[in-house]
């Protein structure tokens, strides 16, 4: 309903200002002389219409210069007062309505400032120009009320405006803080993704490239030795195909127990250790001080960083040593994973055939568990990559 006023006002006001300019003319004229007729002492009905319709018309500028108008009303008013009229609501209409604009519209300290001297002037007037001898409430309380009412409801409107508009603020403050929330909660689901997407399968296929490697090199030297390596390139690609059916199938049906595989951890380390062996790669094995529980999320860390150093080492430094050391400490995990100079090493963090997202990934691993990570070349020309890893997160 107030929606459809609201249109109807805007595509209508001036029909609507006309009507009210009526209305105000015929309340402060005719009906305010005879509703005050036994206080008119002799006033003739006709002789209130000018100041009647100058203040009426007078309101058709309440939004432009609504103070301008209040003014001009104010003065018709006074003057009606002064002649001897009796102000009643009827005669006070047109500066009520202008009363009424100002409070609603204007800065509460102005507009006090301005109706309180606008009414003192009309209830003085209308007390110096008293020739009948009304009772004193009647020549002063009534007016003072009456213009003080449309102040106080033209407050309370600007106050519900102002408290809509800030509850519709907030709401859209609110909205967008949500929106911002959500992407960026996408952003580092899609972070995540990568990351797993890209240790899964970039240590299987590094794997089975070395694998295919070796196959090559055999075929010419050993053909007896072909098969073997065949059966661990084919065990390879399974369980790439294995754990990225389990990885997609996990962000697909989050819910099906099917898909709820124990998460990779130290636990695994042997197996993983072992399917790098197979490719040639010799992976020494260091753990200092007692090993403890992980959290489930730092005992994956733990192994996707050991996961992918070793897979660096495998692509960049084939025919090299790796030392991976595990150092227990009584609240930190120290992973320390090294290799010795291959047959062509070379720093895993750029390379012509790769972007640099194994080393990057390690360091997000490490920083979202909580701990820091460091890589660097050794002066023997292999490369350290170290992770500090809290036990408990």
């Amino acid at each position: 309903m107030t929606t459809r006023w609201q249109h109807f006002s805007r595509r209508h006001h001036r029909l609507l200002d006309t009507v009210l300019v009526v209305v105000l003319f015929v309340l402060s004229g005719p009906v305010a002389y005879y509703s005050s007729k036994s206080y008119a002492d002799g006033l003739s009905w006709w002789s209130s219409l000018p100041l009647a319709a100058v203040a009426s018309v007078a309101v058709l500028w309440r939004r432009r210069h609504p103070y301008g108008v209040v003014l001009v009303t104010a003065v018709c008013a006074g003057a009606a007062g002064g002649v001897g009229y009796l102000l009643t609501p009827m005669l006070l209409a047109p500066v009520l309505v202008a009363l009424y604009g100002i409070a609603a519209r204007g800065a509460p300290r102005t507009v006090y400032r301005f109706c309180l001297p606008v009414t003192a002037m009309i209830v003085l007037s209308t007390v110096f120009g008293d020739r009948a001898g009304r009772p004193w409430p009647l020549a002063t309380v009534n007016p003072v009320l009456c213009l003080l009412l449309p102040v106080a409801l033209g407050s309370a409107a600007r106050l519900r405006n102002a408290y809509l508009e800030a509850v519709e603020t907030r709401a859209a403050y609110a909205e967008r803080t949500r929106e911002e929330e959500a992407r960026h909660r996408v952003a580092e689901e899609r972070v995540r993704i990568a990351r797993e997407l890209h240790d899964v399968v970039a240590h299987h296929l590094a794997l089975a490239n070395a694998q295919a490697g070796t196959l090559t090199f055999l075929a010419r030297t050993s053909p007896q030795k072909v098969a073997p390596m065949v059966n661990q390139l084919a065990a390879t690609t399974s369980s790439a195909l294995r754990e990225l059916k389990a990885t997609v199938g996990l962000l697909r049906q989050p819910d099906d127990p099917d898909f709820l595989e124990p998460a990779p951890g130290l636990a695994q380390l042997p197996h993983l250790i072992e399917s790098f062996t197979s490719t040639g790669l010799d992976v020494q094995v260091v753990t200092e001080g007692k090993a403890q529980q992980l959290s489930p999320g730092v005992d994956l860390s733990a192994y996707r960083i050991v996961q992918e150093a070793l897979t660096n080492i495998t692509k960049h430094a084939p025919g090299g040593t790796a030392h991976v050391r595990l150092g227990y400490g009584h609240e930190r995990l120290t992973i320390t994973v090294a290799n010795t100079p291959g047959r062509h090493s070379a720093a895993p963090s750029r390379t012509p055939d790769g972007d640099g997202f194994g080393l990057i990934g390690m360091r997000e691993r490490a920083h979202s568990a909580g701990g820091s990570f460091t890589a660097g070349r050794q002066s023997d020309g292999g490369f350290t990559v170290t992770a500090d890893l809290p036990i408990l997160p």
